[in-house]
């Protein structure tokens, strides 16, 4: 009986959201989300971009003061 249940809740959840996808998706709101959406990612594409050079540049500091540092202590 448990078994029966648990599908008939599972069948219910998935249908309930599949009605709000559709219900966004066809107003003019899930337009609106999705846009929205698309500019986030480009945004956090942008700034993780960004944030990477970052770290490359560091990563080429460190490594330019290391290597004087072993020179230096070879003399």
């Amino acid at each position: 009986m448990e078994k029966k249940s648990s599908v008939l809740v599972s069948f219910i959840i998935g249908a309930a959201v599949g009605a709000a996808v559709g219900y966004l998706l066809s107003s003019g709101k899930g337009e609106e989300l999705l846009d929205d959406l698309k500019d986030s990612a480009d945004n956090l594409k942008d700034e993780l971009g960004k944030q990477m050079d970052k770290g490359k540049e560091l990563i080429g500091e460190l490594k330019s003061k290391t290597d004087d540092f072993v020179k230096k202590s070879h003399i």
